[in-house]
């Protein structure tokens, strides 16, 4: 699986997650977790409604979430992270 950055994603991450250690780490690994298995039950991996139709999220913690879209079968692009009302 291959996973690309789109300019938001990044933005957002310096922002709320770079400069707290634990959340980077955290956040390192629920990624790993992600590409071994995107489906994997501890992610709650699930599809958007509304405006936002299309796209996926995957949770980080109870209140941090990654949003995305697949690109193709092995392909996806992480487009924002963050809590659920900064995302949503």
């Amino acid at each position: 699986m291959e996973i690309y950055y789109h300019a938001k994603f990044l933005k957002n991450y310096r922002k709320r997650i770079a400069c707290f250690p634990k959340l980077k780490k955290l956040v390192k690994g629920k990624i790993k977790l992600f590409l071994k298995n995107p489906f994997n039950a501890v992610l709650k991996n699930h599809l958007l409604k509304g405006k936002k139709k299309g796209l996926r999220s995957f949770s980080v913690s109870p209140d941090l979430r990654i949003i995305y879209q697949e690109i193709s079968k092995t392909k996806v692009i992480f487009l924002d992270i963050g809590s659920h009302n900064q995302v949503y």
